[in-house]
């Protein structure tokens, strides 16, 4: 056995390894969107394909508890060389959209399976019904490209060219899918080279006891931080804004049970699956890594030593219903899964947040919009598609600092890519890149700002689209008098007289000279906007981040000339209304919930739960149309009566009713 220093050492060689795996394929990829945006995982597994080591400074953040083991499973008789993959979402649940390419490869010592490297990249474009692969528009996974069961990709060695045959014919980009694979696998290979070294350094037993004690020393990290919170219960809900084309918000509710050293998530109340892509493929395990992306952000925020591994998740007990949009049915479309995950994470920040105020920040924006161009090189000739810049939202406002501007707890792994690369491999011109004024929640703490982008184009019928976009109905929350963040925003030719104003649609085709223009949420604001320093006002003011009428508007701070006004300062400040608390939501949502009460929901949650699942949705949408001039339960009765008299072939729902006219 380890002992804790020896154990140190072991982890600082397995993030190393991990490491080099990431350096290895992000110096040898493609695309831009694996070798600058960085959205990628490597990682490496232990026989039974738990993760047990990831980077820290390179790609995605969201798969640190990762199991590969039904993928594993679902694959006969390995062999040396050899290297598995799948794209597909419902096989095995270890891919959670079609455009992420899972690897795995075994890693042999002795004739014996010792441990395993994985890892997966997000191609350009997978095929499918857009460019991208990736729209909220699409109602079924087979819409959303080509899908490959767990399978033998690598064969002792030597690719199978019938594979590769099938992908490149059915895609839009073949050479990038390919290149980024083949990085991909030699990110593998070269953490197949290390994990042998380590063996050889620390001999078989050794390195295989060491790794389980990694899972064993994360999971009593992440337990020692649950003790350090009260025992109790607790509920938040969240929206997104649309949850499809009849753009009614998609609800997900929490209960959150703290009790000694474990937590368990329940997600009950949340919306059933859904007609469009927002839907996360969790397959019920009630430790998906998708599923507790903000457990991770959590725990490393309380603990930053914590060792980062599956052992992360043994805690921890999520509930998410069958058939709801935590726990899709196939068919359902999950392209844009991660739009939900990101308003996942702002519920599991709102629950711990009422258990621990002090130490955790206000929500993120929400929204990290990925932006793909299919355009015409004028240069050439040649149709090209490539992703360009993630417009990322702000950070919460921290317990001791503001917020990060343009980055937070959503995407902060997505890196820039410079613009002069970006205009360098695609023909666009970028007309504005930058941070947004007025756009972080106030707060004793503010916000961070949101991102604005803006580009032209040059080529007639240039086709884009930007996934992720949300947050332009309902606002990031604040938090302790904090007040929330601005919304989301998209346009097509601002200021000029064709413009038309987009929202959350996440296609659009420009025709030559048009300009798209994209902002982020920001961050919400954490305390009480009353408390900020006068200065610290005035150098938001300085720098841009807070307007003048904004600085007065929300802060109290008159600014003159550039300098805080004292006087007028403390008068102004004597009038202000005390903070809402705990939780300021905006007026939008508190305008919706004045509708769409807590009671009415319940309802409407025991209704659906009663249906076969494929008609849940179904029944969602006919009673939000029948809701206008209603509210409450008394309202979500009447219009399911209406629901049930316009089609008598529903199903009996297990609800019990009240009276309509309650």
């Amino acid at each position: 056995m380890f002992d804790r220093m020896n154990l140190q050492v072991l982890a600082n060689h397995a993030r190393a390894a991990a490491e080099n795996m990431g350096y290895t394929l992000q110096r040898t990829a493609h695309s831009a969107f694996v070798k600058e945006t960085e959205d990628f995982t490597v990682m490496l597994l232990n026989r039974k394909g738990e993760t047990f080591a990831v980077p820290m400074d390179l790609g995605a953040t969201w798969y640190v508890g990762l199991t590969f083991g039904r993928a594993i499973d679902q694959i006969a008789d390995y062999k040396p060389g050899d290297v598995g993959f799948t794209n597909d979402t419902y096989a095995a649940h270890v891919a959670t959209h079609t455009p992420d390419t899972v690897l795995w490869k075994p890693v042999f010592y002795d004739g014996e399976i010792i441990a395993w490297t994985g890892g997966h990249i997000h191609n350009t474009d997978m095929g499918g019904a857009v460019p991208a692969s990736l729209s909220r528009a699409l109602t079924e996974i087979h819409q959303e490209g080509i899908r490959f069961p767990p399978m033998k990709i690598v064969n002792e060695g030597v690719f199978d060219e019938q594979i590769l045959k099938i992908m490149t014919a059915n895609v839009r980009k073949p050479d990038l899918n390919l290149g980024d694979i083949k990085a991909l696998v030699g990110a593998l290979n070269t953490g197949e080279r290390k994990i042998l070294a380590m063996v050889e350094k620390f001999g078989k037993d050794a390195f295989l006891e060491g790794v389980e004690q990694l899972l064993d020393h994360s999971e009593a990290q992440a337990r020692d931080i649950l003790r350090s919170m009260p025992d109790g219960t607790w509920e938040f809900i969240d929206y997104a804004d649309e949850d499809s084309v009849e753009a009614n918000p998609c609800r997900l509710k929490l209960t959150l049970t703290i009790s000694g050293d474990a937590a368990v998530l329940d997600f009950t109340g949340s919306d059933p699956q859904l007609g469009s892509s927002l839907n996360v493929p969790s397959g019920g395990d009630p430790r998906h890594s998708i599923l507790l992306v903000a457990i991770y952000y959590i725990l490393y925020t309380l603990n930053p030593k914590i060792l980062l591994n599956t052992g992360l998740t043994r805690p921890f007990t999520c509930i998410a219903p069958h058939g709801s949009v935590l726990n899709p049915v196939s068919p359902a479309a999950v392209g844009m899964r991660s739009l939900t995950c990101a308003r996942l994470r702002s519920l599991i920040f709102g629950g711990f947040a009422q258990a621990v105020p002090d130490r955790l920040p206000a929500a993120p924006a929400g929204n990290n919009c990925i932006v793909n161009v299919m355009t015409t090189d004028e240069r050439n000739g040649q149709r090209m598609i490539s992703a360009v810049n993630p417009v990322c939202g702000g950070g919460g406002g921290m317990p001791h600092r503001d917020g990060t501007n343009g980055s937070g707890a959503d995407a902060a792994y997505l890196k820039n890519t410079p613009i002069e690369i970006t205009e360098t491999e695609t023909p666009i011109e970028f007309v504005r890149y930058g941070l947004a004024t007025d756009t972080g929640g106030p707060g004793r703490w503010r916000g961070g700002l949101a991102t604005r982008m803006a580009f032209r184009v040059f080529s007639p019928d240039s086709r884009i689209t930007a996934r992720n976009r949300d947050r332009s109905r309902f606002r990031p929350w604040g938090m302790l008098g904090g007040r929330a963040a601005g919304l989301s925003d998209m346009h097509l030719n601002p200021g000029r007289e064709d413009c038309q104003r987009l929202g959350n649609i996440d296609t659009a085709v420009l025709q030559p000279g048009d300009v798209l223009d994209i902002v982020s949420a920001g961050g919400g604001g954490r305390g009480d906007p009353l408390e900020r320093e006068p200065w610290r006002v005035a150098q938001d003011v300085a720098r841009g981040y807070v307007s003048v009428a904004a600085a007065a508007r929300e802060y109290g701070v008159v600014i003159a000339d550039g300098a805080v006004d004292e006087a007028a300062t403390a008068t102004l400040r004597g009038t202000f209304p005390p903070p809402v608390q705990p939780f300021h939501y905006g007026a939008e949502r508190d305008a919706y919930e004045a509708q769409w009460t807590r009671d009415a929901y319940d309802l409407l949650t025991e209704i659906l739960s009663g249906l076969p699942i494929h008609w849940r949705f179904f029944a969602k949408t006919e009673i939000f149309r029948r809701m206008d001039r209603r509210a409450g339960p008394g309202g979500v009765a009447e219009a399911f009566a209406e629901v049930r008299k316009r089609f008598p072939e529903m199903p009996e729902p297990g609800a019990r009713l009240p009276e309509a006219a309650e």
